[in-house]
């Protein structure tokens, strides 16, 4: 266990960071997951008002180090393409 002060603040504020870390993953799951039954429900147009929706979140997690940047990248590339394969 810590004894310093300042290994205790540590814990204290990695705790925290943990906390906002799981929060952001999470939210980025869940949008994930409403556009890939978007994409499943073969409705372009709400498909893409979702890809909207997640991009930034995937953008936002890569800046913060949430999420590497190349699977952000990837994730996009890939979820770019099968709202593309859906028929109009």
């Amino acid at each position: 266990m810590a004894q310093h002060k300042s290994a205790k603040k540590r814990i204290r504020r990695n705790e925290r960071a943990a906390g906002v870390n799981h929060a952001r993953l999470s939210r980025i799951r869940t949008q994930v997951k409403a556009l890939e039954a978007a994409i499943a429900s073969g409705d372009k147009a709400a498909a893409q008002a979702a890809f909207k929706k997640v991009m930034p979140e995937l953008m936002r997690g890569a800046a913060k180090g949430v999420v590497h940047k190349k699977t952000v990248s990837r994730k996009l590339s890939r979820l770019s393409a099968r709202i593309k394969g859906i028929a109009a």
